[in-house]
């Protein structure tokens, strides 16, 4: 049995992954937090994801987590770094897929992962780490030729643009390709941008309504194009990606890991 900790647990993603661990044999919620003054701390934490009791009150720290617990953090950019030097110094796993984080943010975790496990992964969803395999092997294969342009569509609050699953997809691209991202990344257009460069990579971020998260990355040349997408419905979809991580990374050496090392691709 794995016990899991919920950070941001009055959360959209908190509630999804309080409510999707109700169905894991191997997985007990034993703890839940929120920032301090938030007014879901000191309730249940399934109450609060409307699943009923389950005897997790809400706090405002992990401190008091078991040991051989893994935390599950889906927070804000900041309070992830905060959290992964916390766990670094309890000695707890964590999964992150908080995107957003500065630099130095970014740093903070590489830090706490050589002392505990991490995956960390800007999408957990199952499909989506497909995806990234599949648009990695297109690049490949079709070479510098084909422009590829990405648009990503999330939900009005979203606070982070481009988001961190393009940027991961780009990522894939550039790699594949052997380029240099920063140097070929353009992000939206606007006025007198010229002809399109050869080999550049686009990034386009749209947010509109309450859509969970839309990404396409097209391939195209002079004669065809060819688009691969993966659409989410319910945030489901990464919180049952992010609970098989927690089962993955539990008791593992420390390290930083990605989906891709939870799946095995």
């Amino acid at each position: 049995m794995t016990g899991i900790v919920i950070t941001g647990a009055a959360g959209r993603m908190g509630g999804a992954l309080i409510r999707c661990a109700a169905a894991f044999k191997d997985l007990r919620v034993v703890g839940a937090t929120e920032q301090d003054g938030n007014q879901a701390v000191g309730r249940d934490a399934g109450a609060v994801a409307g699943i009923g009791e389950i005897g997790v009150k809400i706090g405002e720290t992990f401190e008091t987590a078991p040991r051989g617990s893994v935390v599950i953090d889906f927070t804000a950019h900041a309070a992830t770094a905060a959290n992964a030097r916390l766990a670094s110094e309890l000695g707890i796993a964590m999964v992150i897929g908080t995107t957003g984080l500065t630099d130095a943010e970014g740093e903070a975790v590489k830090r706490a992962a050589k002392k505990i496990p991490i995956v960390w992964a800007p999408n957990m969803g199952l499909g989506m780490n497909v995806l990234f395999a599949l648009v990695r092997k297109a690049a490949e294969t079709l070479g510098m030729r084909y422009d590829v342009e990405i648009v990503e569509t999330h939900h009005r609050h979203k606070k982070d643009a481009p988001s961190g699953t393009a940027l991961r997809l780009a990522g894939e691209v550039a790699a594949a390709r052997k380029q240099d991202l920063k140097a070929v990344a353009a992000y939206g257009r606007n006025g007198q941008t010229g002809e399109r460069p050869v080999g550049q990579i686009a990034i386009h971020a749209l947010r509109m309504g309450d859509i969970v998260g839309d990404h396409t990355v097209s391939f195209a040349v002079d004669g065809e194009r060819i688009e691969l997408s993966h659409r989410a419905t319910s945030r489901d979809a990464f919180a049952v990606g992010a609970l098989r991580a927690a089962m993955w990374v539990a008791g593992r050496k420390p390290g930083l890991y990605d989906m891709h090392d939870v799946l095995g691709l």
